[in-house]
């Protein structure tokens, strides 16, 4: 194993173990240099190619951070969810306003909305090989339902949220296509309410796919 193959995977290893969680901005590349005792084209090279994998994502002027950066806003930001536990308690949050934001959606949504959720699932489901696509796919769609909702508070929840807010358990970073392929069909399924102005059907959809990610993220399915 090669400079570039190895500290590729000391970092993979450490994203997969969550020391680096979702959000979590990398050192830099001089910090990296100094602390593995690298040249900087290793450094980038390694970056590189956990780009390509999908495991971070990189900012110009800001730096790399893992899989997304939470988004920016100008209050403060929505701690990161660092344990199984935490993104549990962030989960049932999410239970409170987007039950209620898919059941407003239902009842209030436009075709351009509807546009907008239907392009982030397709482009979700897409992404099976790819989790940092996924992770941003997946949180579009959340926010264009809580834009569809038609509720400045509930798109603000959401927006300060950001990325942070889709849970990243180790079982999705190891990419398994059949949990990819089953959060695809939950969420087609809120889809499927909210185009036919089903409220009810809509709210217990996102409640069902909210209670299957609290299981996947403490590993009880």
């Amino acid at each position: 194993m090669n400079r570039t193959e190895n500290l590729t995977a000391q970092l993979r290893q450490q994203i997969l173990d969550d020391t680096l969680t979702l959000g979590t901005k990398l050192p830099s590349e001089s910090e990296l240099i100094n602390a593995h005792g690298v040249s900087r084209t290793v450094v980038r090279e390694a970056l590189t190619q956990l780009r390509a994998e999908g495991l971070i994502h990189t900012r110009r002027g800001t730096g790399s951070f893992v899989l997304a950066a939470p988004a920016e806003t100008q209050t403060s930001p929505t701690p990161t969810p660092r344990t199984a536990q935490d993104r549990a308690l962030l989960i049932e949050y999410r239970m409170a306003i987007e039950c209620e934001a898919a059941a407003l959606a239902a009842s209030r949504r436009t075709e351009h909305q509807l546009a907008a959720m239907t392009a982030a699932l397709q482009a979700f489901a897409a992404a099976v090989e790819h989790p940092a696509t996924a992770v941003e796919q997946d949180f579009a769609f959340h926010h264009a339902l809580a834009d569809a909702a038609g509720n400045p508070h509930l798109i603000e929840a959401v927006s300060r949220l950001g990325p942070t807010m889709i849970s990243m358990p180790r079982t999705r970073l190891e990419a398994s296509a059949a949990r990819h392929q089953l959060a695809a069909l939950e969420h087609r399924a809120i889809l499927d309410a909210v185009r036919e102005a089903d409220p009810a059907a809509a709210s217990a959809a996102m409640r069902v796919h909210l209670a299957a990610s609290r299981r996947r993220v403490l590993g009880l399915s």
